[in-house]
């Protein structure tokens, strides 16, 4: 396979990777052939996965605007992914010029994708890391050269935490990041999750497909989701399903009348 002049020389074009997936999905030109067998096997399982994907890039347009409204103009975005229309920079600062952002991704295509589409952005920063690493994100000049640490930031985990076995210590990892962080921040995440009885089968086999050929995920029911956000003031109307965290149009809101396998919720640090 010919790689293309955006693709570090470092990477398997074999392999398929979460955020290259996800850029298929999204309509992103940024993926191999792996990426995109994988990911279409996902759509022909389950059509309504693409409408499922796009949900959760509608809650992130919907969290960032809330949390410039609390007035916050710094923001976290944690497993980023490969940019494509409608990221956190051009949603802050089409609010508020002045935001700053810090993507952190450990994926290297959509690290040099990132970085090669905002240079001369001096606002906005690409970390390369493991979003594990909490400690180490935190300390990074990306981090530390561009935030103000006394003042509120957005910590955003969109469509990252079910990547994140219990294993792994997810509140944990949490803890660490929002313990550097001054009152009045808060998080803001999407998580794929189910109550029991509710993920069918065309669902089950996707979750199957993608499991095997990607990378596991960790689904969490609404008890599980809520204690993701132990320590901190949950933002009205709480943790729901992720059309209905505060929609701004009908288009915001799924009507097909099935459980939608996604929650999400904003929380506030004190």
């Amino acid at each position: 396979m010919e790689r293309p002049n955006w693709a570090p020389g470092d990477i398997d074009l074999e392999r398929p990777s979460v955020a290259r997936v996800y850029d298929y999905w999204l309509g992103g030109a940024h993926n191999f052939a792996a990426d995109r067998a994988v990911a279409q096997r996902a759509l022909d399982t389950m059509p309504d996965l693409r409408r499922v994907i796009v949900s959760h890039r509608a809650f992130l347009r919907r969290a960032v605007r809330f949390l410039l409204e609390q007035g916050v103009r710094q923001f976290l975005d944690l497993g980023s992914g490969i940019p494509t229309v409608g990221n956190v920079h051009e949603i802050a600062q089409d609010g508020d010029p002045d935001s700053k952002v810090v993507y952190v991704d450990i994926d290297p295509v959509a690290v040099a994708h990132s970085r090669s589409l905002l240079l001369g952005n001096d606002r906005v920063s690409v970390l390369q890391a493991d979003v594990r690493d909490g400690a180490y994100v935190m300390k990074s000049p990306e981090v530390t050269d561009l935030f103000d640490l006394e003042r509120p930031v957005g910590v955003l985990m969109i469509a990252l935490l079910h990547f994140v076995p219990d294993s792994d210590d997810p509140l944990g990892i949490l803890a660490t990041y929002l313990d550097a962080l001054p009152s009045g921040s808060y998080l803001a995440i999407s998580h794929a999750g189910y109550e029991e009885g509710e993920d069918g089968e065309g669902w089950t086999a996707t979750r199957n497909m993608y499991d095997r050929n990607v990378t596991p995920m960790t689904y969490r029911n609404r008890e599980q989701f809520t204690r993701l956000f132990a320590g901190l003031e949950l933002v009205d109307p709480g943790v729901v399903r992720l059309p209905l965290w505060r929609p701004e149009s009908l288009e915001d809101v799924d009507d097909t009348g099935a459980p939608f396998p996604v929650f999400g919720a904003v929380g506030r640090k004190a």
